[in-house]
């Protein structure tokens, strides 16, 4: 759709995208309808500032499309399988996401340069590969922003005054599901583990709607050399002739690569004679904290960057220059000789993992809401690391009958308690188990919903515990 006048288009959903949609789609000279399945205090306030601005809004009841549609855009959170989008489909009625809208409308209005993406998903690691991404474009000295599941709103950003030479698009795969027409300069997979299987229905649909991200590159698709699923979705893709795979690997890589060399992060992909040359783009040191998977994102990072044409000096620069947001393997304090560190967002077992591969000897802190993992895998790999686990949380007997099965000579605590006065307790427990040189990890492997409003909340009770061993 070009003319908006007068066309009919139904906003699924309130929230971060739901409402900027219904008010740009309503400024095009859209009618715009929003139907939400809640009705609570909050939707209500919502409801009354779009309805100030033309917008009519259907509290409670999400289920039925609105007579006359010709478009629905959909907020991410929305479950396929919603009644509304099989009324949609039987009506042969198209719907986008809040991204596929943005996408369709950057460039507007029309002479307006349209400033190319750079996009980025994968289980783990999109928001902090971003905000390196942006960091490395600003250090090269282009104009640039980390935008999309981020928190900031791609429509906002797409339709405001601020001139941009290229995106640091972070896209999840609820997002690519509704996405169909996006076609990014280049992207990068970092890692695929279950995740939201109860949204996309399988392992494989999931998979499928991250892989949505390759369609139709430009110039390179960046997969994780230690991930086969990666690579097998660039394998699957169809891309722009010309367009490249680009692997990233922790090892020394191979042509068409970017990796680790004595403690140096080297591009073979996008050199001249990359059978035999290389180049230096940044030490090891100059990546905040220097964890393995924190690296790996680094180097997917640069692959992008390298691909937007992005010299070696802006990598280094850029990754100095970076500042890991909170609760993202946080190193709070050392009391006593032990280090204390904070990844309340590692709340799933895959970011859980990748944490606990970066540190030698662990007391660690876990639990929460499972959302319907399993823990032996994670445990089997993490129990030469482990000298202690305090659990705690809604679903810490999963985690506990794991640790007795893979690591029986492990010390468990089990706080039997879900107020959020739990975590005070659960690091002096863990203060009792750790001894000089070892670390005191939060990474929950869990949601944080049974006792906490968000990561956030937790990852604070932790840090303000960890300040109180001090004082």
């Amino acid at each position: 759709m070009t003319d908006w006048q007068g066309k009919n288009v139904t906003v699924a959903g309130l929230g971060v995208s739901g409402i900027p949609a219904a008010r740009v789609l309503g400024g095009l000279g859209a009618h715009v309808t929003v139907v939400n399945d809640g009705d609570d205090e909050r939707s209500r306030a919502q409801a009354a500032e779009l309805e100030a601005l033309g917008v009519t809004v259907r509290l409670g009841d999400g289920a039925t499309l609105p007579e006359g549609t010709e478009l629905v855009v959909t907020t991410p959170g929305w479950k396929p399988d919603k009644p509304l989008f099989a009324a949609a489909a039987e009506a042969g009625v198209p719907v986008w996401g809040d991204v596929e809208l943005a996408w369709r409308l950057r460039g507007t209005p029309a002479g307006k340069p349209a400033a190319p993406w750079l996009a980025v998903t994968g289980t783990n690691g999109k928001t902090t590969t971003v905000r390196m991404l942006a960091s490395i474009l600003r250090a090269a000295g282009l104009r640039t922003a980390a935008v999309g599941n981020i928190g900031v709103s791609l429509l906002d950003v797409v339709l405001g005054d601020e001139p941009y030479d290229v995106l640091a698009v972070e896209l999840s795969s609820y997002q690519l599901h509704w996405a169909p027409s996006l076609r990014a300069h280049s992207a990068a997979v970092l890692n695929l583990a279950p995740d939201h299987l109860d949204w996309h229905g399988s392992m494989e649909a999931y998979a499928a709607d991250k892989g949505r991200i390759y369609e139709g590159n430009r110039v390179a698709c960046v997969y994780n050399a230690a991930d086969k699923a990666t690579e097998d979705l660039v394998r699957e893709a169809d891309v722009e002739e010309g367009c490249r795979a680009i692997g990233f690997t922790l090892g020394t890589p191979g042509p068409s690569q970017l990796g680790v060399v004595d403690g140096i992060l080297v591009d073979r992909a996008f050199v001249e004679n990359r059978q035999k040359n290389a180049q230096e783009l940044a030490e090891v040191s100059d990546v905040n904290p220097p964890a393995p998977h924190n690296i790996a994102n680094a180097l997917a990072a640069a692959a992008l960057a390298r691909a937007y044409g992005v010299p070696a000096a802006a990598v280094r620069d850029g990754l100095r220059a970076f500042r890991p947001d909170a609760h993202r393997i946080e190193h709070v304090a050392d009391v006593d000789g032990v280090a204390y560190v904070d990844d309340s967002k590692a709340t799933n077992t895959h970011a859980a993992q990748a944490s606990l591969a970066a540190y030698g000897s662990i007391v660690w802190i876990a639990g929460g809401l499972a959302k319907g993992a399993t823990f032996d895998e994670l445990v089997a790999g993490a129990a030469p690391r482990l000298k202690g686990a305090v659990l705690m949380g809604a679903d810490r007997e999963l985690i506990r009958q794991a640790l007795a099965r893979h690591a029986p000579e492990v010390p468990v605590v089990d706080l039997d308690r879900t107020d959020t006065g739990a975590m005070l307790a659960a690091v002096r427990e863990a203060r009792r188990l750790a001894g000089p040189g070892d670390t005191v990890l939060l990474a929950p492997a869990c949601a944080s919903m049974d006792m906490f409003a968000n990561y956030n909340k937790r990852g604070d009770a932790f840090a303000e515990a960890v300040r109180g061993l001090g004082a």
